[in-house]
């Protein structure tokens, strides 16, 4: 199910809307958490299961880290761990689980076609040939969105940036929100906490995010999909002129920033009507000046994330020049990855 489809638009959402105000606000997060598994299950149902394998792992371990486990915890309140203090080693052994549980099931996902395929062909250079029926498997729909928000999740406790969730519904809200699972932008948990918590419900509010919505719905249907049309017949032609190769070159660009805008704008005014204050993920990055600017204009929210939870910690720009440019190699390699 996407944004601009008239099931989501005209059956869906309505039905979202209308059963998250009619429930008590105690219910709501519970009733948010529903629908997006619904949303999220329309493609395929098993992908639910996968979701919720991740959300109980990083909810156990931010729970720990946080001292929600253990002798008398249910009415122990969820400690901030003190950003200078030492960590123990148990919550040392719950940070790196969940971060290579997150990033084992990602890898998995996302590579393991590739390296089925890579596999054969060595394979048949040496006259073997593999079999046809060999098993391939489906990528989760936006895995990738919710992986990284949910490390951040038990990141931010480690680092002593946030506490944790002492309600788990809360936190399956936090990781399966259908605004932002589509296309982002990337949530970290520090910055949704107070709201998943408590948020406030205004008329302002509301039709702001329906005209980012509205924005939003726009640049998809009016822009980007003409051109995403001249782009493909363009690129599917057997044989073109050097124009008409210029012509598809430029609609596809169009195509791209429409598309990401205006899902960004979606995900932002959707967020609005529930409730939500959403980071701003798109920024006109055709307009830079640079590359450096132009990498942090588009998807901001994924650029931010390399560079909190991945290229400071690698040690950034502190170390020298060419300690640096190593950890931009790395950062640049493992996000393209």
């Amino acid at each position: 199910m996407v944004f601009s489809s008239h099931i989501f638009l005209f059956y869906f959402l309505p039905l979202c809307l209308l059963c998250y105000f009619a429930l008590p606000a105690k219910a709501r997060n519970m009733g948010l958490t529903l629908f997006s598994y619904a949303f999220y299950g329309w493609a395929n149902p098993y992908f639910v299961c996968l979701m919720l394998f991740s959300t109980l792992i990083d909810y156990a371990c931010g729970a720990w880290i946080g001292g929600l486990f253990g002798k008398g915890a249910e009415n122990r309140r969820a400690i901030l761990v003190h950003p200078d203090a030492p960590r123990t080693p148990g919550q040392k052994r719950a940070v790196f689980l969940s971060i290579t549980t997150n990033l084992s099931l990602l890898g998995f996902f996302k590579y393991f076609n590739f390296a089925a395929d890579n596999i054969a062909m060595v394979l048949s250079q040496f006259g073997i040939e593999s079999s046809e029926t060999v098993m391939r498997i489906v990528l989760p729909l936006g895995i990738s969105f919710y992986t990284f928000q949910s490390m951040s999740y038990t990141i931010d406790i480690y680092r002593g940036h946030a506490r944790p969730l002492r309600n788990p519904i809360d936190f399956a809200c936090y990781v399966a929100m259908f605004p932002q699972l589509v296309a982002g932008p990337i949530v970290r948990f520090n910055e949704i906490a107070d709201q998943l918590r408590t948020r406030a419900h205004t008329l302002e509010k509301t039709a702001l995010g329906i005209a980012c919505f509205t924005l939003g719905l726009a640049k998809k249907i009016l822009l980007a999909n003409p051109c995403g049309k001249i782009a493909d017949t363009v690129f599917n032609a057997d044989s073109i002129l050097m124009p008409d190769a210029w012509f598809g070159l430029f609609a596809y660009a169009f195509q791209i920033y429409f598309d990401f805008s205006g899902y960004s704008d979606m995900a932002i005014g959707l967020g609005l009507m529930l409730g939500f204050t959403l980071p701003q993920n798109f920024d006109a990055p055709y307009t830079s000046q640079s590359i450096t600017e132009f990498w942090r204009r588009w998807h901001m929210s994924l650029s931010r994330w390399l560079r909190d939870y991945l290229y400071i910690p690698l040690g950034g720009n502190r170390k020298g020049a060419l300690r640096t440019y190593a950890n931009l190699m790395l950062v640049m390699l493992l996000g393209g990855l």
